[in-house]
């Protein structure tokens, strides 16, 4: 078996294209990557089919940046086709060892019998010297097959060193039909001895049917499993989406391979968050970035040629016992103008832009009372495309269309911080320094910013243009 042939798709119309977020040339685009620091660059890929706009056999994308914010897109790094990986280069990551930068994929597989839920997955290893080209493994696979009580999901390599060795965490399914993860344990990254199963879901309805996208690391005192449970049942607000992407706080052994830990918690509180990847930066940050968009979602931007995009880099903090994500420092350098440098006394609404789509906006609300006091975005014709809103303890988030509404619960005396990204067709939105977040994507020809109270409310604003054309293709 050969890789597959490249007939990129072409843009069509560039009317939702992103300013400053990292999306592919063309084509189709999920899960990020491969996150990881080598040589002077950040390197990041992505699930990407670059013949269609639509799903397909899974390329891996790639870009790298010295900076977290400038990107180069560069040649695709992985292509499906070979006996190792048939019917696509699933999701994974890299690390680097001995001055060269490895690749840990899966492998998808089709039976011949047309049924897209018959497959078989393994993983594979794929190795670079300069970070660009990159080799398979000759003896791959470096894990050919699941242990005999896993169901056919087996996939989402993410590999870590500790004390000697290296580790492999994978998402998967056991034969009960719920949701697991799984270690593996080498001293090479091509030999992989099984270790056990790594932490459970309790249940289908709590923690899902199966688990995609596993990250394990330490933060603190704290080790943390960051992962992309399906099939969690909404529960009073929480877990609304189709598919989530959440974590686990606890301790974990590595002697007795053990793993304590507490309840599942979202991560993010939008619609549009998935499959989650971080890295360590040298200066010892863990930055965390997500698949910005959710499985079987409308996507509009699939009719111009191309469909879906990664969130911005943001700062991983677990803080009074809650992972929180923050934008991170080096995305300052986005700001092209201030637009605003303001404080408001604001009883009603106050429009703060127009006609500008990539900008920045740091919001302070003091009141007595901040019920009901929050942002709308509209847009030039002045239709509702968001808005959020403090409402009974909670972050509310509405947005038109069906299961338009969000939530996140909030604890707030007489001060509430908003921090925006806007960027064509998205918006990021960091709650009181990233206690709670909300990515959304929305299509409308601009989002003008409003801020609205119910009652006599001060507001401090900062709003700064972005550069448009931070990722070069």
């Amino acid at each position: 078996m050969q890789e597959l042939k490249l007939k990129p798709i072409k843009l069509n119309n560039k009317r939702y294209r992103l300013g400053y977020h990292i999306m592919a040339p063309s084509g189709w685009i999920n899960d990020p990557n491969g996150f990881c620091y080598f040589q002077g660059y950040y390197h990041i890929f992505y699930q990407h089919y670059p013949n269609d706009s639509k799903w397909g056999p899974m390329h891996w994308g790639h870009a790298r940046s010295k900076d977290l914010v400038h990107w180069e897109t560069l040649p695709i790094a992985l292509t499906p086709g070979d006996k190792e990986d048939k019917d696509g280069c699933f999701s994974g990551s890299a690390v680097v060892y001995n001055n060269k930068m490895y690749l840990i994929y899966t492998g998808h597989h089709y039976y011949d019998d047309g049924d897209p839920d018959n497959f078989w997955q393994n993983q594979n290893l794929a190795i670079s010297e300069d970070g660009i080209h990159f080799k398979k493994y000759k003896n791959n696979p470096i894990i050919a097959t699941p242990p005999v009580d896993n169901t056919i999901h087996f996939r989402d390599p993410k590999v870590w060193y500790d004390n000697g060795n290296w580790y492999l965490i994978l998402g998967s399914q056991d034969k009960s039909k719920v949701g697991r993860t799984l270690l593996y344990k080498s001293d090479n990254l091509t030999d992989w001895t099984f270790v056990g199963p790594f932490a459970k879901s309790i249940g289908v309805e709590k923690q899902g049917f199966v688990w995609e996208c596993p990250d394990f690391f330490r933060l603190g005192d704290n080790d943390i499993l960051l992962m992309s449970p399906q099939g969690i049942k909404a529960d009073n607000g929480r877990f609304k989406n189709l598919f989530e992407t959440g974590y686990l706080v606890g301790t974990y052994n590595y002697a007795t391979n053990d793993f304590k830990h507490g309840e599942f918690t979202e991560l993010d509180n939008g619609h549009d968050f998935y499959a989650t990847q971080t890295t360590l930066a040298p200066d010892g940050r863990r930055i965390v970035v997500g698949w910005m968009d959710m499985w079987e979602s409308p996507m509009p931007e699939s009719k111009d040629g191309w469909a879906g995009a990664l969130t911005l880099p943001r700062e991983l903090i677990y803080q009074n016992d809650i992972l929180q994500m923050r934008p991170i420092k080096e995305l300052e350098q986005l700001r092209t103008s201030e637009l605003v440098n303001e404080s408001y006394t604001v009883n009603g609404s106050k429009q703060l832009t127009s006609g500008i789509k990539q900008y920045e906006a740091l919001l302070d609300f003091k009141g007595e009372s901040l019920e009901d006091t929050g942002i709308e975005l509209k847009d030039s014709k002045n239709k509702n495309i968001l808005s959020l809103k403090y409402q009974d303890g909670k972050m509310i988030l509405n947005r038109p269309g069906e299961d338009g509404e969000r939530e996140a619960l909030l604890d707030i005396d007489s001060s509430l911080k908003l921090h925006l990204f806007v960027d064509t067709s998205s918006v990021e939105i960091f709650v009181n320094d990233g206690v709670r977040t909300f990515t959304e994507r929305f299509y409308a020809d601009e989002a003008q910013l409003n801020v609205v109270t119910k009652r006599e409310t001060n507001i401090s604003a900062k709003v700064y243009e972005l550069e448009s054309g931070a990722v070069k293709f």
